[in-house]
């Protein structure tokens, strides 16, 4: 049987959180366990450089993501883990899509049009502040999935109309120089949990609403405290399903755990003996892969290693692949 081609990216431009884990990463590796999918992870540092120009944020990002992954239990001998700015052929088949793609189909890109909306709503020129970075992502994107065929593509829902350009993108191609590219399809999972952050929003590093991973453990403490709750008393019933506290605490409980600390919601728990019985589960869940994190980010030249074995894997795909395509459009050595 044929495997799935599974693919997914990191953008490296923050500290991961428990949203990202529970999110990505926790389902992820699970699924990079299953053995009719070959899975591909990267972290995405050139999509980094369209949010974030700085040097120094991008790279320390990188270091903290990689580790994060490979604390986790990711095995890179079973998955294709990789840098995305090592595989040189991506750069190089985002200018053959780009070719190929439609102007207007960029426009209707949803982060494009929102970057517009939110300028003509503050009295700025259209197009103010946004980069062909910005404009062009969904063609790069494109290319990290066509570059190795990739069948399903996990993503949230806010990012499905990429894989639908994507999807596009392959067609004209395909039509015009011959059948190259497998048709990506969305993955999404609505059983996988969206957590909330410290205010009740959806967590996010642009709320600045986040609970870091590895945090030590006086530090994931003090920011389980932060989490906003209401003002009901010691032994008034609560509602769990309008409760941060709870909802993260689902997201890291057993079904029996969640249903004893539904009960104890109705029975009136003190939000203080709720937070710190949260805490008490996520740190016993994540303490051992934190102490791994930790000596990784010790020894950085580990992560560098896993990094470039992945690239080898990557480009043992790429680098043939590119030369096909080059010959398709008519780049090729004369006589």
């Amino acid at each position: 049987m044929t495997k799935q081609r599974v693919l997914t990216g990191i953008t490296t431009t923050g500290t991961p959180h428990l949203g990202n884990y529970v999110g990505a990463i926790r389902p992820a590796i699970a699924a990079s366990q299953e053995e009719n999918n070959q899975s591909f992870y990267f972290l995405a540092d050139y999509h980094a450089l369209i949010k974030c120009q700085d040097p120094e944020q991008v790279h320390q990002s990188t270091l903290e993501i990689a580790a994060t992954w490979l604390a986790l239990g990711l095995n890179t001998d079973n998955v294709v883990f990789y840098r995305q700015s090592d595989i040189h052929e991506i750069p190089e088949l985002t200018w053959l899509l780009t070719c190929m793609t439609a102007k207007g189909l960029m426009n209707r890109a949803h982060a494009y049009k929102a970057a517009v909306d939110a300028n003509r709503a503050d009295g700025e020129d259209s197009d103010f502040g946004i980069t062909m970075g910005l404009y062009s992502y969904p063609i790069l994107m494109a290319a990290d999935i066509l570059m190795f065929n990739a069948n399903k593509v996990p993503v949230g829902k806010d990012q499905v109309q990429h894989i639908e350009m994507a999807r596009d993108i392959a067609q004209r191609f395909n039509h015009h120089y011959g059948e190259h590219f497998a048709l990506p399809e969305a993955v999404v999972d609505d059983h996988v949990a969206v957590l909330q952050g410290l205010d009740g929003r959806k967590m996010s590093k642009s709320y600045g609403n986040t609970i870091p991973l590895f945090l030590p453990e006086k530090q994931l403490k003090k920011h389980i405290n932060k989490i906003k709750t209401n003002l009901l008393e010691p032994g008034e019933p609560k509602d769990p399903d309008t409760s941060t506290v709870f909802q993260i605490w689902q997201a890291f409980a057993s079904e029996q755990q969640t249903a004893e600390m539904r009960q104890a919601f109705e029975e009136g728990i003190a939000w203080g003996e709720a937070k710190k019985q949260l805490f008490e589960l996520i740190n016993g869940q994540i303490g051992e892969a934190r102490e791994r994190y930790n000596e990784l980010l010790s020894s950085p030249a580990q992560i560098e290693v896993e990094l470039e074995k992945g690239a080898e894997k990557a480009r043992a795909y790429a680098a043939p692949f590119i030369e096909t395509l080059r010959h398709a459009v008519g780049i090729r050595k004369i006589g």
